[in-house]
């Protein structure tokens, strides 16, 4: 599995935060510090090991990436849900991978003047999920505490405090662990519940004891509408069990986010947790209304539904790339990324955030 949580959204309100910035020729927080899987990863996994590592290092991976056509590690057909994130913050687009910056020597200038993402394609909150084949999130905290080290080494501890407790930390990670899961009883969907929202509340208390303490968190989505899981159905519809496992996870992490971090526990916290999974549907009930003509196949693929191949240079390749809410049989395409980030920067009626949205986030003081 290579994929991390899917935003699909119906939603075309774009927020005012990107324009004040651009406006201003300044970003609306100092640095971006991404954890999470491959809708965040930007070429992290192109520096890892092994020959079942999930890799975007080829065509036709990139195809429309902005000024040039170039496989990043991106899994898009351009930009992901990082860049659109951090676009809307004021910034050209996502901060450079944490393994392309330590391999450049050039980690400690970015990371104090754009930050660092450290998502990796296929990880889990759960060290066990896709084992040896990605970053884990437990992994990627321990690479921002590395980073934060040299940072203070660099620029002096107070400086960096300051500038931490301004940055924007976005996560979405948790899709991964569901689909490697298999809970036999009630009893076993409780329990992987409990240890998930465990760990995830232990690594965001981590990073808020290195001193972050604005969070975006985009909530689990809806797995079982990935192309690849409906080649499951002979009619290719969703899987309900494994979406009914999701909204699960979803409800939990809500309510136990919200009794972990509380202002009493870990003062001085922001949060804003994004609801993909109900903004999803938006697509999938009625794809022309929310600007595709596809929502349930992959654009870049094989056989049914275009699911039944990878994305590579062989693959069979649509002619509208953002005519499709999905760029291979896991990944949105470049623009429902692009859709998925407005939505969670909108403080209107339709707001899918709480208990702020990702704008009221950013401008947090």
């Amino acid at each position: 599995m290579k994929g991390g949580v899917v935003v699909l959204l119906g939603l075309v309100v774009v927020g005012a935060v990107a324009t004040d910035a651009r406006a201003a020729g300044l970003p609306v927080v100092p640095a971006m510090f991404v954890l999470g899987a491959s809708t965040l990863d930007v070429g992290n996994n192109n520096h890892l090991p092994g020959k079942d590592v999930p890799r975007a290092d080829h065509p036709f991976y990139g195809i429309d990436f902005p000024g040039g056509a170039r496989a990043t590690g991106r899994f898009s057909n351009g930009y992901n849900i990082a860049d659109f994130v951090a676009r809307q913050l004021g910034f050209e687009r996502s901060p450079l991978a944490y393994l392309e910056l330590k391999s450049r020597n050039y980690l400690i200038p970015s990371a104090l003047k754009r930050g660092v993402n450290y998502a990796s394609a296929g990880a889990g909150i759960l060290d066990s999920t896709n084992v040896g084949k990605n970053i884990p999130l437990s992994k990627q905290v321990r690479y921002f505490a590395s980073t934060k080290a040299e940072m203070e080494t660099a620029w002096g501890r107070q400086e960096v405090s300051k500038l931490l407790a301004s940055s924007f930390f976005l996560l979405s990670i948790g899709n991964n662990d569901l689909l490697q899961s298999t809970p036999k009883s009630h009893a076993d969907v409780v329990a992987l519940y409990t240890t998930l929202v465990s760990n995830y509340s232990a690594a965001i208390t981590d990073l808020y004891g290195m001193g972050a303490r604005k969070f975006g968190i985009i909530n689990a989505g809806p797995v079982g509408c990935f192309p690849r899981v409906r080649l499951l159905s002979a009619t290719g519809a969703c899987h309900d069990g494994l979406n009914r496992l999701a909204l699960g996870l979803a409800a939990t992490f809500k309510s136990g986010l919200a009794t972990a971090l509380t202002p009493n526990r870990l003062p001085s916290l922001k949060y804003s947790l994004a609801d993909s999974f109900a903004s999803s549907w938006a697509i999938f009930d009625n794809p022309q209304e929310s600007g595709f003509q596809n929502g349930d196949s992959a654009c870049c693929g094989s056989g049914r539904l275009g699911a039944e191949g990878d994305c590579n240079r062989n693959a069979t390749l649509c002619s509208d790339r953002d005519a499709y809410a999905f760029w291979d049989y896991v990944h949105p395409s470049q623009r429902a990324a692009e859709l998925g980030a407005q939505a969670l920067f909108d403080d209107g009626p339709t707001q899918i955030t709480a208990p702020i949205s990702f704008k009221q986030l950013a401008y947090e003081k």
